[in-house]
């Protein structure tokens, strides 16, 4: 039977922040094991389609769960979305632009960002992410599709701001990734574990033959629902808790040497 494994990005696959920006050539190889032994290997970021890099894209990876769970693609299928509700939408990006919060619609290829965006657009340059795909200026809301949006928090004020608007909706929430200035909203029905269901579903693989590795807030519902998850070295002790097994850290090839010890692909010494 094929087996399935999903791997977060930053901070498992990658580690942008400290300068690590394409996977090592353990991991590399690890990861290409798998797919020689006939298993499936998959992204699963809250990143969207165009926060992908060169690394990523070329990867040659089997599927995307992207967006924090709310778009699928197995091969070039797109096999589950879900966008956030238009008025949702509308009431975030208003109250964004009155409080002059940069901030960033995710749909899928593209996304959009607020035309206030130099604190934004400086920091994903500094951790390796630019692309064509960040389109300036804000979209039609009413014709597009967006599945998660990011904004930018640089003080306490846009802090609340968010946390306010999130919190006056019980189906939505947030979470802080890369860095905690940047809180990801997105609809809370949609969450990783909820994507790899889908696929798993789509490629009638049993739980038990699913795999993930993690280290963030948002890999928690992964980590506790795949046949076994896996947090990085690096995740905190709460991420770790819910996981089945702990590897190395995203400095020290924690995923490839969790493919050899916990799915049993031997990796290259």
């Amino acid at each position: 039977m094929r087996r399935a494994v999903f791997f977060d990005i930053d901070g498992t696959l990658l580690d942008c922040i400290n300068g690590l920006i394409d996977i090592s050539p353990k991991v590399k190889k690890a990861i290409r094991d798998l797919q020689e032994n006939g298993d499936y290997v998959f992204i699963a970021s809250g990143r969207p389609y165009a926060f992908l890099n060169k690394t990523i894209l070329d990867f040659g990876f089997d599927g995307f769960v992207l967006c924090n769970g709310a778009y699928v693609k197995v091969k070039d299928e797109v096999i589950y979305s879900e966008e956030i509700d238009k008025e949702f939408l509308r009431k975030m990006t208003t109250k964004f632009k009155e409080n002059n919060i940069q901030y960033i619609l995710e749909g899928q290829p593209y996304s959009y960002i607020s035309e206030n965006n130099d604190d934004f657009i400086n920091f994903y340059k500094s951790i390796g992410i630019e692309s064509n795909l960040i389109l300036n200026g804000c979209c039609d809301i009413e014709n597009t599709n967006v599945y998660k949006i990011e904004a930018f928090c640089c003080d306490k004020n846009d802090r609340s701001v968010c946390m306010d608007l999130v919190n006056a909706n019980l189906d939505y929430g947030y979470f802080n990734s890369i860095d905690e200035r940047f809180f990801e909203i997105y609809l809370k029905k949609n969450h990783k574990a909820n994507g790899i269901l889908k696929a798993l579903e789509y490629l009638e693989i049993p739980l038990e033959n699913s795999y993930a590795f993690g280290d963030g807030d948002n890999d928690v519902e992964m980590l506790e629902t795949v046949g076994c998850g896996i947090a990085m070295g690096n995740a905190s002790d709460r991420v770790k808790s819910y996981a089945k097994e702990i590897t190395d850290t995203v400095a020290n090839d924690g995923v490839a040497l969790g493919i050899e010890k916990y799915i049993g692909i031997p990796v290259l010494k």
